[in-house]
Formats: structure tokens, sequence, C-alpha cells
């Protein structure tokens, strides 16, 4: 029966890591929709080659900041419990390589490709794994502080914080530190209009992000008996409310619509697990309103070019649900409890504070080293990075002998 378990075990977490694995082509595909056609192959290299390089750090340091645990053994000790070890690292890599696919949203169309990669392989080896040790892990002994404290540890069942808060705060400093694309925002105060290149793309990437995410939340139980159906329909829920919140607020724009359920889904990650459906519902419209609203703010008022929305999208959003949990899982709104509104201000903002030192460290750095973030203008417009832009057009001329 042991070995029935651990065999079923293995095989949900597995799938739970393939349907994660599935939403980087939906980072991909949102991003290819969003940013300028002459960006595209960009955009599509840099997620594939982000995720490839998050595995390979997150595999022989990250994974072992965050849980104490290498992989620097005998085969026959890694396959100990069918497995089950190697599945669940595939598992929260799909999470930690998130991290770089949303910053990449941000600093889309102007950063240079070898400091991103720098900056990645920094973020999801020693920046993401600390805090996902710290909430996840026990680690240093602050989940039983906030506990001592509240009552309760700090609450964060699918990385509402951990994930998305954390990649939203990284990005923030990332895009202050490069500055605006080049004539986005004009000295006499007009502002150069960027409109997405691909809607029916940008939906792909959203459709197949929305259908991951399920993935991302349910098989955040990772065993089979802790799996729970509330968890998949409080996801369905607060995507809905995501959507519709974003389609009234922003009066039927494209891509407001495609970005509301992922803000609904964000906020939702937290407390999909405590929350009653109602309750979930009402955390993903306030989700999807305070995208629509936030990212109208930093583009036109606040002058932030943050190119996809990241920092209101996952940042705030992610900000939001972690605080949420501790509202709307309480038993007297209806959720299961064992939730603290205090524990989950002190862990959200614990992790805010976090990304926001941490990316403004790494980002610091990297331009120092690197001689910094941005193409150059020749770069800049002609296309996204030049090393990037020579291997389209090399496959181009082969196409044309």
């Amino acid at each position: 029966m042991d070995a029935l378990k651990q065999g079923a075990d293995t095989l949900f977490i597995l799938l739970g890591a393939i349907m994660v694995l599935a939403m980087h082509a939906g980072f991909a595909f949102l991003e290819l929709g969003t940013v300028r056609k002459k960006n595209q192959v960009n955009a599509l290299v840099k997620i594939l080659v982000d995720f490839s390089l998050s595995t390979l750090v997150y595999f022989l340091v990250g994974y072992s900041v965050a849980y104490g645990t290498h992989f620097l053994v005998s085969a026959e000790t890694l396959v100990a419990r069918n497995g089950y070890d190697l599945v669940k690292f595939f598992f929260l890599l799909t999470f930690a390589a998130a991290i770089p696919a949303i910053i990449s949203g941000g600093v889309a169309e102007r950063a240079r490709f070898w400091p991103q990669l720098l900056a990645t392989a920094v973020i999801v080896g020693l920046i993401y794994p600390f805090f996902e040790g710290l909430a996840w892990n026990q680690n240093l002994g602050l989940q039983a502080w906030i506990k001592d404290l509240t009552g309760d540890e700090f609450h964060d069942f699918a990385g509402s914080v951990v994930v998305h808060a954390v990649g939203g705060w990284i990005a923030l400093p990332a895009v202050l530190l490069l500055g605006s694309r080049t004539n986005r925002y004009r000295k006499g105060g007009g502002m150069s209009v960027h409109p997405p290149s691909s809607i029916p793309f940008l939906a792909l990437g959203a459709w197949i992000l929305i259908v991951g995410w399920f993935g991302f939340n349910v098989m955040s139980a990772q065993t089979l008996d802790k799996i729970s159906g509330l968890v998949a329909v409080n996801s369905l829920l607060a995507m809905v409310g995501g959507t519709l919140a974003a389609l009234l607020l922003g009066r039927n724009d494209p891509g407001f619509v495609h970005n509301g359920p992922l803000a609904g889904l964000v906020a939702v990650c937290a407390g999909s697990d405590v929350m009653h459906p109602l309750g979930a519902l009402v955390v993903g419209a306030v989700a999807g309103g305070l995208f629509v609203v936030m990212f109208t703010l930093t583009q036109n008022r606040w002058k932030i070019d943050d190119v996809l929305g990241v920092w209101p999208l996952h940042g705030l959003c992610g900000t939001w649900g972690g605080i949420a949990a501790g509202i709307f899982g309480s038993t007297a709104l209806g959720g299961l409890g064992g939730v603290n509104l205090s524990a989950q201000v002190i862990g959200t903002l614990g992790g805010v504070a976090w990304a926001l030192v941490g990316g403004t460290v790494v980002y610091a750095l990297v331009k120092h080293l690197c001689g910094g973030l941005r193409l150059d203008a020749e770069e800049e417009f002609n296309g996204a990075d030049l090393s990037i832009h020579r291997i389209s057009a090399t496959a181009e001329r082969e196409m044309e002998v």
C-alpha cells in the first residue's frame, strides 16, 4: 500500500509540474503578444533560456538554500520513494522559474540579454529560495516567531506572496533602474503609444496561464491525501471575478480583459485552500480592478514603463492576496479558519521588503558589473538585443537561400 501511495503521489505532483511548466509557454505568448513585433523573437528566446538557466541554478543551489536538500548522492538514493523527491524538486522549480518570467515582462524591449541572465541566476539561486525557505520550510524560525506573536503562522498555500508578490516587487527596481523605452515619454509631456502587437497571441498566453494555474494551485497540496476540490473552485471563481472586474473598469479593453483573470488567480493563491468560494470571487474581483487602476496610474501618471504591468499584476495583486487570505479565510466570513490577519500582514510585508531590497541590490550590482542594463540606441531601434536579432536574421537569410 505504501508503494502504491508513493507512486500515486509521484504521478500527482509530476502532473502538477508539467502543468506549471506549460505556464511558461503562457508567459512567452503573453509577452510576445504585448511587445512590438520587432521584439517578438527576443521575448521567445528569453523566456526559454531563462527557464533553462533557472533549472540549472535551482538544481545546484536554490533548492538547497530553501530546503537544505541537495542531489549530489547516488542514483539509488534519488529513486527512493519512487523518485518523489526528484519530482517535487521539478514542481517547485517551475515556481522558482516563474520569477524571471515575471520580471521579463516588466523589462521587455530594452533590457540587455546577458545581464538579465546574470540577474536570473542570482535571483533563482539566492533571493527567491531564501524567502521560499522561510515561508514554506520553517527556516530560521520565522514562522514559529509569527505564530508565537499572532497565534497563527503566515499562510501562503500556493504562492501569492512567495512567488507572485516577490517576483513583482523584484521587478519594480529593475524597471526603474532601466528607465523607460526610448521616446516613450516625451519632454513636452506626451507619451508614445505602443499597442500590443498581437491580441490573439496575448489571449493565447492568458489562456495557457489560466489552464496551467489549476495545476499551480491544486497540485500545491503535493500529495493526493491533501488534495481539495475547494482550491479548484476558488481558483475558478477568482479567475471569473478578475475577468469581469477588468472588463468593467477597463472599458472592454482586450488587454485588460485577458490580464484580469490572471490578477484574480494571483490573488487567490494564498488562501485558495481556506476561503469560501464567494470570498474567492470577491478577492479576484478586487484584484482585477486593482490591476486596471494601478496599471493605468503607473503608465500614464507615474511614467513607470512596466511593459506588461508585472508590478501591478504580480506585485500588488500578490500582496493583496496574501492579506486577503487572513480576511476571507476567517470563519467569520465563511472560511475554514486557521489564518490570522496580523500574521498575513507580517508575512506579506516581510516578503515585499525582502524582494524590494533584494531586487534593488541585484540589479544595481549587475548594472555596475556589466556596464549597464539596457540596450544602446541602435539595438533598441532595431529590436531588442542584437545578439538575438542576429539569430533571427541569420535564419531568414538561410531560408532565402
